[in-house]
């Protein structure tokens, strides 16, 4: 594999990172008056549908009503968040200390019938045959000891937990002002990873179904995201993106797998912060509750915009090792 597991140290520096945050703001504004038009990407944008009147030899077209940004922003708030409770209590059912107590005592269960069949991202996974690169999914959590892991998953729902009782405070945790005041790097470990299984996409949806107000969503769509949001831009880094792995090689590109949790959560915190702000513009105020809903419902319809590009770019995807 041409792109490093290991991410370029200046990806690390508050410095870089500033820079990187200053673009994506600028473009964060962009795309958020095409999220207000197209309602969420729910329509095409007012230049699309004139375009394709044209095409088709319309030789004029209805002049479409304003609209009120409030009541789109109300909208799409109000679905996404319906959208990520609807398998929610099954997160908290199963990821809690107290259930996981009773699983310990019978780990190959655990495996073969909690995670396989009952949390939703891994079934969904487990169950996509339509897509060929996830065989070396299938085959990596065929292989995975249940005791291995039992721990991680146990792992993560600990740290969680202690973290959200003992380090967050919601009035203080928007004015954390750098990358390592944040200080999420430690579900970056070993011991928070089973390696093919559960990695930083399953992980983070873990912790995030649990406590959204605190933990972001490092989705696929998110990094893409990144990639977009920051102009494909390299900040200093040798390779050609820190959100993405390029294989010069095979000409393929995929979102870097191996991205850090503690830097993509920062990251987050900082979109979340830009995004409250334009909505206290439209006279709406984003609960806390859901901080991290509305970053994931923004940053998945920007990636969307962008997904005939990424199609083409990931082609050849199943050259790659999978780090879920």
């Amino acid at each position: 594999m041409y792109y490093p597991h290991d991410i370029e140290e200046i990806s690390y520096e508050q410095s870089h990172i500033d820079m990187v945050l200053q673009e994506i703001m600028k473009n964060l504004h962009i795309y958020f008056l095409k999220y207000i038009e197209t309602e969420g990407g729910n329509h095409m944008t007012e230049e699309t549908a004139n375009k394709l009147a044209k095409y088709f030899g319309a030789v004029s077209r209805p002049k479409s009503k304003a609209k009120d940004p409030k009541k789109i922003l109300e909208f799409c708030l109000s679905e996404a968040i319906d959208d990520f409770n609807k398998d929610r209590v099954i997160y908290q059912d199963i990821l809690n200390l107290e259930a996981l107590a009773e699983y310990k005592l019978d780990v190959p269960s655990f495996k073969n019938k909690i995670l396989r069949d009952q949390i939703p991202i891994i079934r969904k996974t487990l169950q996509n045959k339509a897509a060929k690169e996830l065989d070396k999914y299938r085959m990596a959590f065929k292989n995975a000891q249940p005791g291995d892991l039992f721990i991680v998953v146990e792992n993560i729902v600990t740290l969680a937990k202690d973290w959200k009782h003992n380090r967050y405070n919601a009035r203080d945790f928007e004015n954390i002002k750098s990358c390592k005041a944040l200080d999420y790097f430690k579900f970056d470990e070993e011991d928070y990873n089973a390696h093919g299984v559960i990695g930083g996409g399953i992980k983070s949806h873990f912790i995030y179904k649990l406590y959204p107000e605190m933990y972001p969503h490092r989705s696929r769509e998110s990094l893409w995201a990144l990639w977009y949001l920051s102009e494909k831009k390299r900040f200093g880094c040798k390779e050609d993106s820190e959100f993405l792995m390029i294989d010069i090689e095979f000409g393929t590109t995929q979102q870097n797998y191996f991205y850090p949790y503690g830097l993509f959560a920062y990251y987050a915190l900082r979109i979340y912060e830009e995004l409250k702000k334009i909505y206290a513009k439209n006279g709406i105020s984003l609960s806390i509750e859901y901080r991290f809903v509305a970053v994931d419902a923004f940053l998945s319809f920007v990636s969307r915009q962008h997904q005939s590009e990424i199609d083409v770019l990931k082609q050849k995807s199943q050259n790659f090792h999978y780090d879920y």
